[in-house]
């Protein structure tokens, strides 16, 4: 039986804890799709699994976001697809591997106008921002949004999905001096950065903040908003966080969670297509990506670790076929 390559990890820890193995080419069952994979994002919450985060079964292929070429099923030959998966990594195995088998409504094509490797880079930033902007936070065009952690993954790509929404954005970051596509900056380092903001808000305060850090920017971004408006958490760091309650519903303020890594399939799937056409009509840019090859699994899971801002993605060797050579 023919073995492919993949990683592992049988134990909590660092990126040392990933090993390099070979597993079965897996058999397709009805309505499955056999993807041989080309390239394969790597996300700071790789390595937040691999040091038991999210207490995940062991042992388990770690990794969410892939680009590749369907070999196999579902009359679906040769499509070149990308995608992230419902629980990859952790409830099920995820993409460090060669081939990738998937239920068939999972898969979408990947846009024309991206190579793999910057396909492979899109998926959890972009649906993590897609669905707190416009699934949850139901974003209108004109409104004004507030970015905290701007400069991140997530943060570039809530500023995309937000100008091609028509949304006015104000971007937070302690980082970042100049970030494309945004209406105001400000220093989130700064004491006084919720004022500023209000400022730029034009005294009223922004309709929806998108808080992408919690913790100690958890309260400051709820004093931006204007009354009635929406915040959207998805991450906190400490995860415990105070505010004042009473301020908290005398501005009937909305308060709404967001959790890539519980999204089904289907779901992945449908915002994967609505991305594909923002890229594909030029909305959205192709994200900048450093490029590991497969060997170097490690170094790119220390990288995303050191630096998460700059998106790492794994890169297989070979062209997938002679017809379809990787796209650098």
């Amino acid at each position: 039986m023919k073995k492919v390559k993949a990683y592992s990890f049988a134990r909590y820890g660092g990126p040392e804890v990933l090993i390099p193995v070979e597993i079965p080419v897996p058999e397709l069952l009805p309505d499955e799709v056999l993807i041989r994979v080309a390239a394969i994002g790597v996300n700071p919450s790789d390595v937040k699994n691999l040091s038991g985060h999210f207490g995940t079964s062991l042992p388990r292929i770690p990794g969410r976001d892939y680009a590749g070429i369907i070999v196999a099923g579902a009359g679906r030959e040769g499509e070149e697809v990308w995608g992230s998966g419902p629980g990859f990594g952790v409830d099920r195995d995820g993409a460090f591997v060669e081939y990738l088998r998937l239920p068939s409504s999972w898969v979408v094509k990947k846009p024309s106008s991206l190579s793999m490797e910057a396909a492979a880079a899109v998926g959890v930033p972009y649906l993590t921002a897609w669905s707190a902007l416009v699934v949850a936070g139901n974003l209108a065009p004109e409104e004004t949004v507030l970015v905290v952690g701007a400069a991140g993954a997530v943060g570039r790509a809530a500023i995309e999905i937000a100008r091609w929404r028509r949304a006015r954005v104000i971007a937070a970051s302690r980082s970042a001096s100049v970030l494309p596509g945004t209406d105001g900056l400000v220093a989130a380092g700064d004491l006084d950065w919720p004022r500023r903001v209000l400022a730029l808000a034009g005294g009223r305060g922004v309709d929806l903040a998108l808080d992408t850090i919690g913790g100690a920017f958890f309260e400051p971004s709820l004093k931006t908003l204007r009354p009635g408006g929406r915040q959207v958490a998805i991450a906190s760091n400490p995860p415990d966080v105070s505010f004042s309650l009473v301020d908290f519903y005398h501005g009937a303020k909305r308060l709404i969670g967001v959790d890539s890594m519980a999204l089904r399939g289907e779901e992945i799937a449908g915002m994967m297509e609505e991305l594909r056409r923002g890229f594909e009509q030029g909305w959205l840019k192709a994200p900048s990506v450093r490029i590991w090859p497969f060997a170097s699994a490690r170094e790119a899971l220390s990288t995303a670790r050191e630096e998460p801002g700059q998106k790492q993605v794994l890169l297989f060797d070979l062209p997938m076929s002679e017809n379809t050579p990787l796209r650098r």
